[in-house]
């Protein structure tokens, strides 16, 4: 007799060889993107962008959207900064693009890392690349501490609302605005289990949910992709 598959819903697309070996597995996973991000496309921000690779600085990321934004503006530069993120996601595509040399220093909260950067604060200025929807608590700490923020939007993100029609066993989450997104018009099933790709996403989540949360334990999509087929099945893919 056919087992029931296994319905779970992504919130970003994801490689479609893991759809298809989910699919093998019992696992039947639907897209649905509930953000669209974009990097913010003027000469203006590529100025500033520019100048401040020019800089010795400290440098502050709290997503893998504003890393990929600055990384595309580089042109093969290395820039002497000491750069402070986000979760491990964060700080893997930081270590990717700017050298493992370059981390000061990681939190698993904006907040954490605000206090972690007042500690060990000796720069002239902090620069802070984020997106347009970027939360108060880090440059708001770090401004009640005497430090200042210059901050550079370097990307765009329009949350799509969509309307879930059907229950799904779990529910794979890449970022907080994606949650975000999708709470702001769904409600999720006490027994839909969430993934979330690190903690800044998780703590998103219990915002709105006290559903259970497992957390990829590596960076990038894929990997979470993976640790779900592994919960479901207790399959290993490769």
């Amino acid at each position: 007799m056919q087992q029931n598959k296994i319905s779970i819903l992504s919130t970003r697309p994801i490689d479609e060889s893991l759809i298809k070996e989910a699919k093998r597995l019992n696992i039947e996973i639907d897209v649905l993107s509930f953000i669209e991000t974009g990097p913010t496309r003027s000469i203006e921000v590529q100025q500033k962008i520019e100048n401040a690779l020019l800089k010795s600085s400290a440098v502050v990321f709290t997503s893998m959207n504003a890393v990929d934004a600055v990384a595309n503006e580089m042109d093969g530069q290395r820039p002497d900064w000491k750069i402070y993120s986000i979760g491990n996601t964060t700080k893997q595509l930081v270590k990717k693009y700017f050298g493992e040399e370059s981390i000061a220093g990681t939190a698993d909260s904006a907040a954490a890392l605000a206090e972690l950067i007042a500690e060990e604060y000796d720069s002239d200025e902090i620069f802070f690349f984020c997106g347009d929807q970027r939360r108060d608590e880090l440059p708001d700490i770090l401004r009640s501490n005497d430090i200042p923020v210059n901050e550079i939007v370097v990307y765009q993100t329009i949350p799509v609302k969509h309307k879930i029609e059907k229950t799904y066993y779990g529910i794979l989450f890449f970022s907080p605005s994606a949650v975000e997104s999708l709470f702001s018009n769904n409600k999720v099933p006490d027994q839909t289990i969430l993934f979330a790709i690190g903690n800044t996403t998780a703590n998103e989540i219990k915002k709105y949910s006290n559903n259970k949360i497992i957390i990829g334990d590596e960076p990038g999509k894929e990997n979470l992709v993976k640790k779900m087929i592994r919960y479901y099945t207790r399959t290993e893919i490769k």
